[in-house]
């Protein structure tokens, strides 16, 4: 009996080895998501850095140069989307569309989308961006880096590429761009995955935590916008929420809906884009130019003007329409950079005017309600915008209201725009995708 209890035992050790040991799939697919999330950690932290050096270098230029981003800036675009063009045709734009395109397309299609090169080639063009003034953020790009590296790491470990890690990765770069690692989850269900596996649940809520330790760790526990005491009575915050998700829903819905004609509609304009795109690019790059020498306000991510708005300071009344046209021509120039902070920008420029229109209620509490609505009204991720504001600004005891207002915004901005604007961009994409693949 114990000689075949043994047996029984050696049998059942040697099936557990090949099953979960070192050489197993299983223990591959865990090594590949654990170390892939590490490497999205630090890859988010160090292109987190890198961004602030570049704009801090830009802001620096101007400052001793008022006049000279009116060369620079247009041909920065025009260098940039030529560039993106002849060497990484797949970088181009914000990095969510590809992601959620290659979600849809098999791994050898979808791979494409989500290759390492291409992703380091739209890092360092995004930087480009923030070097010439252009009016771009560092997330979108992140969420495509942090697929990119995920998806590097299952082939290098010869574990099959799934949809699920693609959503992992992307999740856990919102998580480490933001510190956020809730909007991470609730972006990866919102927007990323087209219909939310069961089985993805352990994928992403393990990368989002271990990507956030690894930034948690490297850059301490921060506020992204700092914290706010952001609080209003009953009535006035229905009131609030009530115009705040109506307007910005509806300048959100623009928004969205003219950045979507510009990538898929057929007229003067667009036609004229495909046929001239560098030049084009630098006719974008002119207007950005000419907002930003004008106002000062709107290069970059306008990070300072919009925090300085949501700690209660002041700002011109023209901000939210500067940022909206300036964040508009380059979106639709065609270089790459994300619309995620230059949206939350413009949104608290809408939130400014809606303080003038409630003068009597906390600044900082109104700026948040217009902040949430338009940012809802752009990527139609009601629960992503409110999770993702509490968590930038420290404010999660305002989170009602938050959700009342983008709620309204999200079913005003499809009054204005029926297709979400990430995965009417994905389309694109998809069929880029399919038309590059030989045979």
């Amino acid at each position: 009996m114990s000689r075949t209890g043994r047996r029984w035992t050696m049998r059942r050790v040697r099936a557990l080895i090949r099953h979960s040991g070192p050489t197993s799939l299983l223990f591959r697919r865990r090594l590949a998501l654990m170390g892939g999330a590490i490497l999205v950690g630090l890859a988010a932290l160090v292109f987190a850095w890198a961004a602030d050096e570049s704009s801090e270098a830009f802001e620096q230029l101007t400052h001793r140069l008022p006049l000279l981003p009116l060369l620079l800036t247009p041909l920065g675009f025009a260098g940039i989307a030529w560039i993106t063009r002849r060497y990484a045709p797949f970088a181009g734009g914000s990095g969510i569309p590809q992601v959620i395109a290659a979600t849809r397309l098999p791994e050898q299609i979808g791979g494409r989308l989500v290759d390492l090169r291409t992703a380091l080639l739209k890092v360092a063009l995004t930087l480009a961006g923030l070097l010439v003034g252009a009016s771009v953020g560092r997330e979108g790009p992140t969420v495509q880096i942090s697929a990119a590296i995920l998806a590097r790491v299952h082939s290098v470990l010869q574990v099959p590429l799934r949809a699920s890690v693609m959503v992992a990765g992307g999740a856990a770069g919102v998580a480490a761009a933001f510190n956020t690692p809730l909007a991470g989850i609730s972006f990866a269900i919102e927007e990323l995955a087209s219909a939310y596996e069961q089985r993805m649940t352990l994928l992403v809520i393990t990368a989002v935590i271990i990507s956030g330790m690894v930034s948690l760790g490297l850059a301490g526990d921060y506020v992204y916008f700092g914290a706010v005491a952001a609080h209003l009575p009953l009535g006035s915050a229905m009131v609030v929420a009530l115009f705040a998700g109506v307007l910005g829903g509806l300048s959100g819905g623009l928004f969205a809906r003219l950045a979507l004609a510009a990538a898929t509609s057929r007229n003067r304009l667009t036609d004229f884009s495909r046929a001239h795109p560098i030049r084009f690019a630098a006719c974008c790059g002119a207007v950005v130019a000419l907002i930003g020498v004008l106002t000062g306000l709107t290069w970059g991510t306008s990070y300072a003007p919009a925090r300085h708005l949501i700690t209660g300071g002041q700002e011109p009344l023209w901000f939210a329409p500067a940022k909206f046209i300036s964040t508009l021509a380059t979106s639709i120039s065609g270089i790459p950079g994300g619309i995620f902070a230059p949206s939350l920008a413009t949104g608290a420029g809408f939130g400014n005017l809606l303080r003038w229109m409630f003068p009597e209620q906390q600044g900082s509490a109104v700026v948040l309600l217009g902040m949430v609505a338009y940012f809802t009204g752009v990527v139609r991720a009601p629960l992503t915008a409110v999770i993702i504001i509490s968590e930038t600004t420290g404010s999660r005891g305002f989170m009602l209201p938050l959700l009342g207002a983008a709620l309204v915004a999200d079913g005003a901005a499809q009054r204005i725009c029926k297709e979400r604007l990430y995965h009417g961009l994905s389309r694109n994409f998809l069929d880029r995708a399919k038309a590059a693949q030989p045979g």
